[in-house]
Order: C-alpha cells, then sequence, then structure tokens
C-alpha cells in the first residue's frame, strides 16, 4: 500500500459516463480525494459514497476534488451514481490495475481495501486512511483534508 510521502502512480480510466479520466485530468484544479471501494451499492460502500457527496460542496470549496475507484464496470457505476445522486465521478477498474498499483487490492488477491488517499498536485501522497469497515474513519480524514485546505 502507498504511504505518505510516495509518488502516486499516474493511471486512465474510464469514468460512470465512458470517458477516459487520468490523474493528471482529475489533479487539473487542485488537490485530489481518491476513494477505493469494494463495490457499487453494498451498505457500507453506499453509506460512504453518500457522505462524501454529503461533503462534495466542501471539498469543492477548497478546489479539491474527489472521484471513486472500484472493480465494477462504468454500467453498474452509472447506475449507482444516478441512485444516489453522487456528484462526483467513478472510475471503473475491473482489470484492478489501478487497484493494483495503489496497494490497495484485497487479501490472496480477493476484494478492495477501503482506502482514501489525498494527492497534491505534485503527484505526491499527503495523507492516507485505510478502514475496511469504519466509513467514519473517511469521512472525518475528508473533513480534516477540507479544514487543512482552508475550508470550514
Amino acid at each position: 500500500m502507498l504511504d505518505v510521502g510516495d509518488q502516486a502512480p499516474d493511471f486512465a480510466l474510464i469514468n460512470d459516463q465512458g470517458e477516459e479520466v487520468s490523474l493528471d485530468d482529475l489533479l487539473a484544479e487542485g488537490p485530489l480525494i481518491l476513494y477505493f471501494y469494494p463495490a457499487d451499492f453494498t451498505s457500507v460502500c453506499t453509506a460512504e459514497a453518500c457522505e462524501i457527496r454529503d461533503h462534495f460542496e466542501d471539498i469543492r470549496s477548497v478546489s479539491a476534488n474527489v472521484v471513486g475507484v472500484s472493480p465494477q464496470g462504468e454500467a453498474s457505476h452509472d447506475r449507482f451514481r444516478k441512485r444516489y445522486e453522487l456528484p462526483f465521478p467513478l472510475l471503473d477498474d475491473r482489470k484492478k490495475q489501478v487497484i493494483k498499483a495503489y496497494g490497495v487490492n484485497g487479501p490472496m488477491g480477493i476484494g478492495v481495501r477501503r482506502v482514501t488517499y489525498l494527492i497534491n498536485q505534485e503527484k505526491t501522497i499527503e495523507r492516507r486512511v485505510l478502514a475496511d469497515f469504519a466509513v467514519k474513519h473517511h469521512v472525518q480524514f475528508i473533513e480534516q483534508v477540507v479544514e487543512d485546505l482552508g475550508g470550514y
């Protein structure tokens, strides 16, 4: 798993609208909150996505961006995003290339760890939180990022 101070691996994935999105694209306007989650429509993943949705305006108010990555395809991501009115993109990593590059593949290659990274515009990991089931840790992480970047 990547740690604070590590360089964030470059990537390009397809979003829920079928468009290719790169790390450079996501960092164009400011720092990136990159969160990895196991699956669309599961209870914990839905709670996490909705918490991030509820903090989206705060995230954008400090010129940060947010994106979710999981191993479901764009059609699943599109349904998930629409159903829960998520204002941020979800990226398709069915081949788990980015999941593996960021070190968040589950034990023995099964599943995906719930990890959130803050990546600065120089592509350096500034912060990280790992909490497979405790969504509150990810929410607190995001609130702290927003506070430190000038919000609240």
